[in-house]
């Protein structure tokens, strides 16, 4: 049984040292459960900081801010191999999982504060039904709140989309 455990961990510092971007997208896709775009994604210094806010209160952190702080972590340390994350495209991120394009992570939908996974699986289906025209076609094709919506414009997810569908005179000049 013993046997069984130290070879387990073998298989684990192999793909950690020889396919890391493969480690940290399954153990972020699996593993994760305090992982959030926000506070992750947005870069090492950002991350630097949160993390330092963090551990100066970590007398009275949450269970879900533990959680939190033991994932940033294990980001610390892919930031420091040299690895990045990818912006979420709305097009091409999975619901759930992890995903290694062009070299980089891109995290999934659930990753975002505020969509559960039931909401992320509805994003992910009606974003492979064809190209959203406006934030107001993604609420009512996959039937997400305004206010997750909103959280993935200040994200920076929905960049140059705009509101409605209707359009104006001044869009044509």
């Amino acid at each position: 049984h013993a046997a069984a455990y130290v070879m387990m961990a073998w298989r684990v510092a192999y793909c950690k040292v020889f396919y890391p971007l493969a480690y940290y997208a399954a153990y972020f896709s699996i593993r994760a459960s305090g992982f959030t775009y926000k506070l992750m994604c947005q870069g090492r210094d950002k991350l630097e900081y949160h993390l330092a806010e963090y551990k100066s209160r970590s007398d009275s952190l949450s269970k879900k801010e533990q959680d939190t702080l033991r994932d940033m972590r294990i980001v610390q340390e892919m930031y420091a191999r040299g690895f990045e994350f990818m912006p979420i495209d709305i097009y091409r991120a999975k619901a759930r999982n992890f995903q290694i394009i062009d070299g980089k992570l891109m995290p999934p939908f659930s990753s975002i504060d505020g969509m559960g996974e039931k909401a992320a699986q509805q994003l992910y289906d009606a974003a492979q039904k064809g190209p959203f025209l406006s934030k107001e076609e993604i609420n009512e094709r996959a039937k997400i709140g305004k206010g997750t919506i909103e959280k993935m414009s200040e994200l920076g997810i929905l960049d140059g989309m705009p509101e409605t569908n209707q359009l104006s005179l001044f869009d044509f000049m």
